[in-house]
């Protein structure tokens, strides 16, 4: 079994099945374009197993969804894009920096937590991939609504090994 297969496995996580969008939604790009040796991650929301979007949908903060939730559903966003980056190379292992983390939270008014948020994303690609690999440079916004009522969009670049 492959390292980062393993990491995952000993974690108890299961990666994402190809996004599933709502009924009469097309997505007419790709979810990873490789380019050289960079794959570049298209935004992704939080997903349950079988691709479907993941509950709970709406905007993080001030009785709205809690910062817990919503660290939650970063890290779901995390296994999103590892699902996609491991269609796209076959391999995880692949993967020898994550150049880039932009994370957009749908923001209750006032809310400015964000980065707490982005965490739950963040912190799951440093336990897999540790700190040398999984070091990476991050933006955490907050935007006034996300598609589908999602409570975040996360985009990546990651260098791998060609």
């Amino acid at each position: 079994m492959a390292k980062i297969e393993a990491k995952l496995a000993a974690l108890g996580v299961v990666l994402p099945q190809p996004l599933r969008p709502p009924a009469g939604i097309v997505l007419p790009f790709a979810m990873v374009r490789l380019v050289g040796s960079r794959a570049i991650v298209s935004g992704h929301g939080p997903q349950n197993p079988d691709g479907s979007l993941a509950s709970p949908l709406g905007k993080v903060g001030h009785g709205a969804l809690s910062v817990e939730q919503g660290h939650a559903a970063a890290r779901l966003v995390a296994l999103a894009i590892l699902g996609s980056l491991q269609r796209a190379l076959g391999d995880l292992d692949r993967i020898v920096a994550w150049t880039r983390v932009f994370g957009m939270v749908n923001s209750a008014p006032g809310f400015n937590r964000q980065p707490a948020v982005i965490n739950g994303c963040s912190e799951l690609i440093l336990e897999v991939f540790g700190p040398e690999i999984g070091a990476h440079p991050r933006s955490a916004v907050g935007l006034f609504e996300l598609p589908f009522d999602i409570p975040v969009e996360i985009e990546a670049e990651v260098e791998f090994r060609r």
